[in-house]
């Protein structure tokens, strides 16, 4: 099994300006710790940039997209370049559902461009210096929402079961080159993507106990970091049963946002 360096030195993080890549990016700042951060909202950015400066980590940082592939690749060849890079994680999505006027064409291709392709245009490029070096580490940020199709965000439900697929796969597939591959399932997490829910959320976490869980997930290399523990158990039920006893059920659920 790969093992990732420990703790990593040059840590590129999406989706960083807010939510669970900012409170990541918060707690991997450290000195010695380069960090290359990217996110849609450059004051938020600029503010988690300076927290992480503050506790003594270069940082590096841009609002590239993550669903533009050619400027995505090219700033972390130079990121790679200049820093090598031991860990990525690909943290940038985002979320929507039917509620409103529910889920049209345009909506369900923006979630799969930012939370699919998104992550393809990040892990992709990384791999290539990180399979010459033959050692790194990418974590890659899926769902709960994963493992079972719910009728209130389909598009989300199943870019997130695409990404954590893939994960899956690669982990296999890139241990044997030094590289170790994390799948990241957590339930609800306080950040702007859930502000918007307006039904209850079960165990819903602090953003960062969220990162703690995920941080000693990834110094063990687990291929699967799924969170909180009685939530997961549930889904996982959940998705072991027929679809024709579930569908009824998860029809009652309320629509996100």
């Amino acid at each position: 099994m790969a093992v990732p360096p420990s703790p990593p030195r040059s840590i590129l993080i999406t989706g960083g300006s807010s939510g669970l890549g900012a409170a990541l990016a918060r707690s991997y700042a450290d000195s010695g710790v380069s960090l290359a951060l990217t996110g849609r909202d450059s004051t938020r950015l600029a503010a988690v940039a300076a927290d992480c400066r503050g506790a003594g980590a270069a940082v590096e940082s841009t609002t590239v997209s993550v669903t533009d592939g050619p400027a995505l690749a090219a700033w972390i060849a130079e990121r790679d370049a200049a820093a090598p890079l031991d860990l990525i994680i690909a943290n940038a999505g985002i979320s929507a559902g039917t509620g409103g006027d529910g889920e049209g064409a345009a909506q369900a291709r923006a979630i799969f461009d930012t939370n699919l392709t998104g992550v393809l245009n990040t892990v992709l490029p990384a791999l290539e210096g990180m399979r010459a070096r033959r050692r790194g580490q990418v974590a890659i940020m899926s769902s709960l929402a994963s493992f079972r199709g719910f009728p209130g965000a389909p598009a989300y439900c199943a870019s997130k079961a695409a990404v954590r697929v893939w994960g899956e796969s690669l982990r296999s597939h890139l241990a044997a080159e030094g590289i170790g591959v994390t799948v990241i399932c957590p339930g609800f997490v306080k950040s702007r993507m859930t502000a918007v829910n307006r039904f209850p959320m079960p165990m819903l976490m602090e953003t960062e106990a969220a990162a703690r869980t995920i941080r000693r997930g990834l110094a063990r290399n687990k291929a699967r970091i799924a969170f909180p523990w009685p939530l997961a158990s549930l889904v996982w039920l959940i998705a072991s049963l027929p679809p024709g006893l579930t569908d009824r059920l998860l029809a009652r659920l309320p629509s996100k946002a």
